[in-house]
């Protein structure tokens, strides 16, 4: 080899090794300038972490499309017990303001049931605690800020025991459901909230994300394309009227009680109130922690239903039930009088009325409430025919509405009374006598008193119930529920005597209910005043109006408030009045429920 091929192979190594040397400095510049940032993110990744992603609550909107209810997003602080060291805990529980012991003692326990599920100690969190943890991020392994849904009530209805409210599930709620929740999932606890929780909570999703050494994200996982979306619940819409509901809230504040209003065409709540109620926004976020416990230890039991949980003694409302099974049996005729000379005397034992009436039909009687008159009826009926009657109207069990926690009252028989005091050792007549006129072990619920009420007017018993419709966000559809109805089996003719009677009531001289009296509007009603052993009597009126055709059946109930006619009427017709004289917005419109024929 001479020198000139010598020299010209060195140039060609120079040229190769200057070529690799820019191929490796311009990868270099590549991999430094233009994707530092991600190899660092890679390099100081310890783990894949997978972190929930809640989905939003489904809405909530009356019968005309009003929002009631909805979800916005709030911070929660929240720590993986299995990464956060304990010797930390002074200074978490410092920086968000919570007792030491009681965080102590929180995360311990949640190392030993779920150590990698996330704690949450603080919802809904003031942006001075993000701050602070922000801060403080790098001495705090494990704790991290969430966005989840919070639900916001969107309106200045209480609408507490309808709606209910969400709360972090319950380690009893738990060992219930299985894999779908884990500890500090939100679930609803009351009302359509809890009925219809699997159709509004939707379905959880997941982020995959690469964690450093203190468990803090770094980097999103194959860029996010393993991530599971959230699902979104489902929407309800209710057959709540917004602006009676608020009526009858209103009517209501200061009392003790309950309003329950129905479409009696449909079995439609309108309107359901319980006093004394909650602020369920209030059991929504931080502010719930403290407000809870408040409601639990009131002794005006604010969290009891008193519409569907509470139960009382129906007084003079029950009368119509002992005349319709009395004239359908043939026991007596329209024509048929009784004598009223201020009582009835019975085992020795004098019954008292609270006026002489004198002779006096069926009619009459329903008109100015004779108690004489119904305590000789119910004594005709007896015990097993008022029985008998009492279940086709549907006491003595629950009405099948759809919110949680309904009973369904004593209707008394031959067999509970055997069972509570012995057989032979109780007097069937005597107690037929007390049943006459709606007292003794008797004890109904406002629902069912207003489904009784929608009844008499149309001869119809209909599931009464909140919802009307759920829309479908995956197949985008409003989907109207399905619920049952029956024909009571009553002839048409007693069932026009006794609307007749109801109008008397309110609308002829000498009714217990002229104060419910509304221009323009027949309305159809009977008061009753439940004694009551522990203190100043109940005060009823249940009715239905406009007589033909019926738009809206009600119950008013009010505790200790004395004579039915002069507390509880009055409410009804002011109820009545927001009702009928309103220019009314378009109801949302659905598709023809399937009915069924069984309750």
């Amino acid at each position: 080899m001479n020198e000139r091929e010598l020299r010209l192979r060195l140039r060609v190594l120079q040229a190769a090794l200057l070529a690799i040397a820019v191929v490796f400095v311009g990868r270099l510049a590549y991999l430094q300038l233009l994707r530092g940032d991600v190899y660092r993110l890679r390099a100081e990744a310890q783990a894949l972490k997978r972190i929930v992603v809640h989905p939003v609550r489904g809405n909530i909107y009356d019968r005309f499309g009003v929002p009631l209810v909805e979800s916005t997003p709030a911070f929660t602080i929240s720590v993986v017990p299995a990464e956060f060291p304990l010797e930390r805990t002074p200074l978490l529980a410092m920086l968000l303001e919570l007792p030491e012991p009681w965080l102590r003692k929180q995360l311990q326990e949640a190392r030993r049931a779920a150590p990698f599920v996330p704690l949450r100690l603080v919802r809904d969190a003031e942006f001075r605690f993000i701050a602070a943890v922000e801060e403080h991020w790098t001495e705090l392994p494990g704790v991290q800020v969430e966005i989840e849904p919070k639900r916001h009530y969107l309106t200045q209805l209480r609408l507490a025991h309808v709606l209910g409210y969400v709360r972090e599930v319950s380690p009893q709620h738990l060992e219930q459901l299985g894999d779908r929740y884990r500890p500090g999932d939100p679930i609803g606890h009351s009302g359509v909230e809890a009925s219809f929780e699997p159709f509004l909570r939707g379905e959880k999703g997941y982020r995959f994300v690469a964690v450093d050494a203190l468990g803090q994200p770094v980097a999103r996982f194959n860029e996010g394309r393993s991530d599971i979306p959230p699902q979104a619940g489902f929407d309800l819409y209710l057959g709540i009227d917004a602006h009676l509901q608020q009526t009858a809230e209103q009517l209501l504040e200061g009392k003790r009680g309950a309003i329950v209003a129905l479409d009696p065409q449909t079995g439609e709540v309108l309107a359901m109130v319980s006093k004394p109620d909650f602020v369920p926004d209030s059991l929504s976020g931080r502010k719930a922690v403290q407000y809870f416990p408040q409601l639990l230890s009131d002794p005006e039991r604010p969290l009891l239903n008193r519409a569907i949980q509470a139960l009382y003694a129906p007084g003079s409302t029950w009368k119509m039930l002992v005349a319709l099974a009395a004239l359908q049996e043939g026991l007596i005729s329209p024509q048929t009088q009784l004598l009223c000379a201020g009582g009835f005397t019975y085992g020795g034992r004098l019954f008292r009325c609270h006026h002489a009436h004198g002779s006096v039909n069926l009619r009459r009687a329903i008109q100015v409430s004779c108690n004489t008159f119904f305590y000789q009826l119910g004594l005709r009926v007896g015990l097993d025919r008022m029985h008998q009657y009492g279940q086709l109207f549907g006491f003595g069990r629950p009405t099948g509405i759809d919110l949680p926690g309904e009973r369904g009252g004593i209707l008394p028989s031959r067999s509970f009374y055997d069972q509570r005091y012995g057989k032979g050792r109780w007097n069937e007549g005597g107690r037929a006598v007390n049943l006459g006129i709606g007292q003794g072990e008797l004890s109904v619920t406002p629902l069912q008193m207003a489904v009784y009420a929608a009844a008499l007017g149309t001869g119809v018993i209909r599931q009464p119930h909140v919802v009307r419709a759920i829309y479908n966000k995956r197949t985008q559809q409003l989907q109207p529920q399905a619920y049952a109805e029956y024909p009571v089996p009553i002839r048409a003719e007693v069932l026009e005597l006794i609307r007749d009677a109801m109008y008397d009531v309110v609308n002829t001289p000498g009714g217990t209910a002229l104060s419910a009296q509304l221009p323009g509007i027949a309305v159809c009603g009977k008061t009753g005043t439940a004694q009551n052993p522990h203190g100043q009597d109940h005060a009823w009126f249940i009715g239905f109006a406009p007589r033909e055709n019926p738009r809206i059946a009600f119950c008013v109930l009010v505790e200790n408030a004395g004579f039915g006619g002069a507390v509880a009427a009055p409410i009804a017709r002011e109820l009545l009045r927001s009702f009928f004289f309103r220019a009314s917005p378009e109801q949302v419109q659905l598709p023809p429920p399937q009915r069924s024929g069984n309750l």
